[in-house]
């Protein structure tokens, strides 16, 4: 696992289509911002984590309603 430092309004780039930006820190949580394409799906570890469960093969399920929005 590559671990890096940010400040709020920082960003890292992963490859050249995702930046995650650390927004906020508040307290013991951190609120970060992912711009990606929308085909990327991305999701919390709990929410990952229950559709690994129930034998989600197609991770951008639309169906989902707990799936956080995605910003383009």
């Amino acid at each position: 696992m590559l671990v890096l430092m940010r400040r709020p309004g920082e960003s890292i780039h992963i490859g050249s289509n995702i930046v995650v930006t650390l927004v906020a820190l508040e307290r013991n949580r951190a609120r970060i911002g992912i711009e990606a394409p929308r085909e990327v799906p991305i999701d919390r570890e709990e929410i990952a984590e229950k559709k690994r469960l129930e034998g989600h093969h197609d991770l951008d399920d639309p169906q989902d309603a707990e799936s956080e929005p995605k910003s383009k």
